[in-house]
C-alpha cells in the first residue's frame, strides 16, 4: 500500500505517464479500489452507518467493501460510481481510462475489446460510462473568442456545406473557443444544435461568452447582430465581431481569423472519421464531451487519466 500510495503522488505531480507508470500504480483490481476508496474515504475514514461516527475501516478479503473496525458494518467505495454493479474488472476500466486521456483523436472500443478481451458490447458501454464523467458545464473567460458552426454526419452525393432540407443527415454543431494567451492556452466549448440560425447562435454566445468580448467569425448571416446583443434588462453586452470573408478565399487577415475553433474541429472530425468511423446523432453530444475535456486540460500539470479518475469520485452519488 505504501508503494502504491507514494507512486500515486509521483503520478499526481507529474505532467506525464507512461503505461509502465500506469501499470506499476493500477497493477490489479486490489489496487484499483485502494484508490477508489482513498478518494472517496481519505485513510479509509467514513461515517459507519451504525455507529453514527466517523471511523476507520479495513479492506475484506475477496470483496469489493471494507468493514468498520469498531461494529463490522460495510461500505462499497464503488456504490454510486460507473463502476457499481459492473462486473467488468476494474482495472479494465482504469486501462479504458488511460487510453481515452492518453490519446488526441480517441479510440474505438473495438480497441480496448482487442486489448482487454472484453466484449464489443462491454468496451462500448464502458466508454459510453466514462465520457459521463467528461461532460461539464463551463463559461468562457478569455477576452477574445472565435465561434464556427460545423456539420457532422453523412450527406447525399453532390451535397455539400450546411444542411438543407434534403440533406438532413447533418448534424450542426456550434463551438466556441477561446484565443491562448501568455499565461495559459485557450478553452473550447462544443454544443449539438438543431440548427445554426442567428437565434440558436446569438442564444450561446449569451450563455457562454462574457460581455465585452472580442467575437471572431466568418462571414454567415447568422452571425449578424452580435453588436446588438442585450441583457435580459435590455443592456447592451458590449461585445465587438470581427468577421473574416472565407467565401472570397481569405483565412487570416492580421488578428482575424478563426483558427483556433477550426483546428478543433479538424481533431474532432478526424478522431470520428479515423478512430470511431461514424457517431449517430444521439451519441454525438457525449462524443464532443470527450474531445472538449481534453482540449480543455491539455495544459494542466497532471497526467489526463489522473483528471478522468478524479472525476469518478466527484461524480458518485
Amino acid at each position: 500500500m505504501a508503494d502504491r500510495q507514494l507512486w500515486n503522488n509521483q503520478l499526481r505531480k507529474s505532467q506525464t505517464c507512461t503505461i509502465d507508470d500506469f501499470r506499476r500504480v493500477f497493477p490489479d483490481d486490489d489496487a484499483c479500489l485502494d484508490y477508489i476508496m482513498e478518494q472517496r474515504h481519505p485513510g479509509r475514514v467514513a461515517v459507519c452507518e451504525k455507529c453514527k461516527v466517523e471511523r476507520k475501516h479495513y479492506r475484506i478479503a475477496g470483496r469489493k467493501v471494507y468493514s468498520c473496525d469498531h461494529c463490522g458494518t460495510q461500505i462499497s467505495p464503488l456504490a454510486g460510481t460507473i463502476f457499481e454493479k459492473s462486473s467488468t474488472d476494474l482495472h479494465k476500466w482504469f486501462h479504458a481510462m488511460y487510453q481515452m486521456g492518453s490519446t488526441k483523436c480517441g479510440i474505438s472500443a473495438k480497441q480496448i475489446q482487442r486489448e482487454t478481451g472484453v466484449t464489443y458490447k462491454t468496451a462500448w458501454r464502458m466508454f459510453k460510462q466514462i465520457r459521463t464523467l467528461m461532460s461539464e458545464e463551463i463559461s468562457l473567460e478569455g477576452s477574445t473568442v472565435e465561434m464556427d458552426e460545423t456539420y457532422v454526419g453523412g450527406h447525399k452525393k453532390g451535397q455539400r456545406g450546411r444542411p438543407t432540407v434534403q440533406n438532413s443527415k447533418k448534424v450542426p454543431v456550434v463551438g466556441i473557443a477561446e484565443r491562448k494567451t501568455d499565461e495559459k492556452k485557450g478553452r473550447v466549448v462544443a454544443r449539438v444544435a438543431s440548427n445554426a440560425n442567428s437565434k440558436t447562435l446569438h442564444g450561446m454566445i449569451k450563455e457562454y461568452v462574457l460581455p465585452k468580448t472580442v467575437i471572431y467569425t466568418d462571414e454567415w448571416n447568422g452571425y449578424n447582430g452580435i453588436e446588438k446583443l442585450t441583457d435580459n434588462d435590455g443592456q447592451n453586452r458590449g461585445y465587438q465581431h470581427r468577421r473574416i470573408n472565407h467565401s472570397a478565399g481569405v483565412y487570416v487577415q492580421g488578428d482575424v481569423h478563426t483558427q483556433a475553433i477550426e483546428g478543433f474541429w479538424s481533431l474532432v472530425k478526424r478522431g470520428i472519421g479515423g478512430a470511431h468511423h461514424a457517431v449517430s446523432a444521439k451519441f454525438l453530444q457525449s462524443y464532443l464531451d470527450e474531445y472538449s475535456f481534453r482540449y480543455n486540460r491539455r495544459d494542466v500539470a497532471r497526467p489526463m487519466v489522473m483528471q478522468i479518475l478524479e472525476r469518478v469520485c466527484e461524480r458518485a452519488e
